[in-house]
């Protein structure tokens, strides 16, 4: 578990749904997945309106239905464009609808748009006065971002920033970690085995990651789920469509990797050494 600065906990470990929903011929694997990691303890799920036009926070709805609301932690996230004052709070409702529940546990600004961010807030904190939401947050937001975010009235309310991070994506690791670190602001990373390493091709060809797989009986995604779980201040949400695939994230917990490992990720996939901008896929 990871603390926030509400003093409320936060699993360190969730399960993602970005892409879930979408194919009719994989709903029965995917709610049997979801329900899987809520039976190993997974209860942090990540979804979003946008994910399938809705359909994602539909399935996760139908697979959470016998499931105690008290013990699930749900977080949705809202289109930039729906991030105001006109549209958020239907929006929100529309989200509360799909997934059957009548509250979230975190809210995100799926990234920047052009609603000012004064605004933004204060409808986040309506919502929060409501009762919609527990607490909110930000996601693809770069270190300017949040600078300018925490300049806002409200802004400090920020929980977490959502974004992409994994051994081949380690832009953040330069100033935006640390600087959330420091604010007690965590990161949540998506994509933390870069889609089985699609978004980084060496990852899947790498011998460190091989080796150092074999050497504590695991899988290279089970390695790369435990470097970016290392991370005191990150929460990592990796997506598994299957029940296998969700065993194998949990178990990856289990992984400590040691002074040694880290030096040979390090030689192969370097930290940066300058600001590079977010990565988004």
């Amino acid at each position: 578990m990871l603390k926030l600065k509400d003093g409320s906990s936060i699993a360190k470990i969730g399960q993602g749904t970005w892409k879930m929903g979408e194919n009719p011929n994989s709903r029965e694997s995917e709610i049997k997945a979801l329900k899987k990691g809520l039976e190993l303890g997974m209860t942090l799920i990540d979804t979003a309106e946008m994910y399938g036009d809705g359909r994602t926070e539909s399935l996760i709805g139908e697979a959470i239905t016998e499931y105690p609301r008290q013990k699930l932690y749900l977080v949705s996230k809202v289109y930039p464009f729906h991030a105001g004052k006109g549209k958020i709070f239907d929006s929100c409702d529309a989200s509360l609808k799909r997934l059957g529940t009548d509250y979230l546990d975190m809210y995100l600004l799926h990234w920047r748009g052009n609603i000012p961010l004064s605004e933004t807030v204060a409808c986040l904190e309506e919502l929060v006065k409501r009762g919609k939401i527990r607490r909110w947050g930000v996601s693809n937001f770069d270190l300017s971002d949040m600078e300018e975010l925490l300049t806002v009235q409200n802004g400090e309310n920020c929980a977490i920033n959502q974004v992409l991070y994994h051994l081949g994506s380690r832009g953040i690791e330069y100033d935006l970690l640390p600087w959330q670190q420091e604010k007690g602001i965590p990161v949540m990373a998506y994509c933390p085995l870069a889609q089985a390493g699609n978004l980084k091709c060496a990852l899947k060809n790498s011998t460190g990651l091989e080796e150092i797989a074999q050497k504590h009986g695991a899988t290279i995604y089970q390695v790369l789920l435990s470097f970016v779980l290392a991370n005191e201040n990150v929460v990592a949400i990796p997506k598994a469509s299957k029940a296998s695939h969700v065993k194998d994230n949990y178990e990856a917990v289990k992984i400590i990797l040691d002074e040694q490992d880290i030096k040979r990720l390090n030689m192969e996939f370097p930290p940066p050494k300058r600001k590079v901008p977010l990565d988004i896929e």
